[in-house]
């Protein structure tokens, strides 16, 4: 964040706002705090800091740490720390200004509250360092993932896919199968993700058992990391044509979509039955993925899908077939 560097003490403007900070009177602390929050200048911080730690009423609290999101200062950052544990309006509002830091070294000294015995306190610290890739960080996201609360799981997660911590793949592939929170499981399976080629071995089974989770979204994801992967392995290409009879269409819309980017030879025909799917963006997504495996045994469906209803639907059609270098037909 920008910041005039105006001292306060040659400034009557800011050493009339710390006077009235610390006012007695909560309508005067008040005012002056939102007057502060507007002119967002750093020779305040000290003052607005006072106000988080110190304030009887936690209304002015909790704006108090609102007016400090994304300032990087250290006695800044220990201070929205410190409010983790205020009342809960208060600590919710730190940790929202704390998620907005942008500086690494101003996230590093959020580490030590990763491991912080409060749920709350931890979530929050690692939900802060998770974008800022704080290498630090990945002792305290793994010990996390031990954690009873699934918050905080869900967030150490974050922290690992973030930094791209290939050493953790096959901790994230037992996450991502055995964690009772399908919210934390599918955090985990998207972050498998970050294997690389020769990794895949690794988290394709996990993957596959992802495939076929209780919830949907975990499903869904599974299908979407496949995609990014594209393993060469058959069983992953088999396992996404399974899921296109899943029962929820978010699934099958990206177990179509991935297995146009594998280029899956064998997923023609299903595909092809997808074109005719009640639901228009599965049987977009079919066509687009007909069109990047490029088998011409696809061109009598897609040229019968550009008078499909859904314009979405002819346009991919079209583009498909412009792909296998049939005609695309006239457009409408």
């Amino acid at each position: 964040m920008t910041a005039s560097l105006t001292p306060i003490d040659t400034d009557p403007e800011l050493a009339d706002l710390r006077r009235r900070l610390a006012s007695t009177d909560a309508g005067e602390r008040r005012v002056a705090l939102l007057e502060a929050a507007d002119l967002e200048d750093e020779a305040l911080l000290p003052a607005l800091s006072a106000v988080l730690r110190h304030d009887p009423d936690p209304t002015l609290r909790t704006e108090a740490a609102r007016a400090l999101a994304a300032w990087s200062d250290a006695d800044v950052v220990e201070a929205l720390a410190e409010a983790l544990s205020d009342v809960p309006a208060v600590r919710e509002a730190a940790a929202l200004a704390l998620a907005e830091l942008k500086d690494a070294q101003a996230g590093a000294r959020l580490v030590r509250h990763a491991r912080h015995p409060d749920g709350f306190v931890s979530a929050a610290a690692l939900r802060g360092l998770r974008e800022l890739r704080v290498p630090e960080a990945v002792e305290p996201a793994l010990d996390a993932l031990q954690r009873p609360e699934a918050s905080v799981r869900r967030e150490a997660v974050g922290v690992l896919g973030w930094l791209k911590h290939q050493p953790a793949l096959p901790r994230l592939a037992r996450v991502a199968v055995g964690d009772g929170d399908a919210e934390v499981r599918r955090a985990a399976t998207g972050a498998l993700g970050l294997a690389g080629p020769d990794q895949t071995d690794i988290v394709l089974p996990a993957l596959s058992a992802a495939l076929r989770d209780a919830a949907w979204p975990v499903r869904e994801e599974a299908a979407t990391t496949l995609g990014k992967l594209r393993p060469e392995d058959p069983a992953a290409a088999q396992a996404l044509r399974a899921a296109l009879d899943d029962d929820y269409w978010q699934v099958r819309l990206r177990a179509a979509r991935s297995l146009g980017r594998l280029r899956d030879r064998d997923a023609v025909l299903p595909l092809i039955a997808a074109l005719v799917h009640p639901a228009g963006n599965l049987r977009k997504e079919a066509a687009i993925a007909l069109g990047e495996i490029g088998d011409a045994q696809a061109v009598p469906a897609l040229t019968a899908a550009t008078d499909d209803p859904d314009p979405e639907v002819r346009k991919a059609a079209r583009s498909a077939l412009q792909r296998l270098g049939a005609p695309a037909g006239t457009e409408r």
